[in-house]
């Protein structure tokens, strides 16, 4: 099965879960999905979740000075971001459930 495609399903919810530990920046963002195992999410798809997300009013931003370089925007979750990810990881729970009991696990 090409991961991939599973990620696209759930990356909202991944990076929402993700905001809702820490607020983040993108790159930061990607290294905590990758580190969580998530190793194929591309930094592309993540920085596009990331403006959709914001677009959809779920998250806020802020930028932060850095002394390594350009200044980092920082993204945090909102509220209508944690109803979201409240809704999203009742469905993902359900979806999983049914799968776990379709596949035997």
């Amino acid at each position: 099965m090409d991961t991939s495609q599973l990620l696209k399903g759930v990356l909202d919810l991944a990076v929402l879960a993700v905001l809702e530990r820490a607020d983040g920046y993108g790159y930061e963002v990607v290294r905590a999905l990758r580190g969580a195992g998530l190793t194929e999410v591309g930094d592309a798809s993540v920085y596009g979740t990331l403006r959709r997300l914001y677009g959809a009013g779920l998250l806020t931003s802020y930028v932060v000075p850095s002394e390594e370089g350009p200044h980092r925007k920082y993204y945090a979750i909102n509220e209508p971001g944690r109803e979201r990810l409240r809704e999203t990881t009742e469905r993902w729970r359900g979806f999983a459930t049914t799968m776990n009991g379709l596949v035997g696990a």
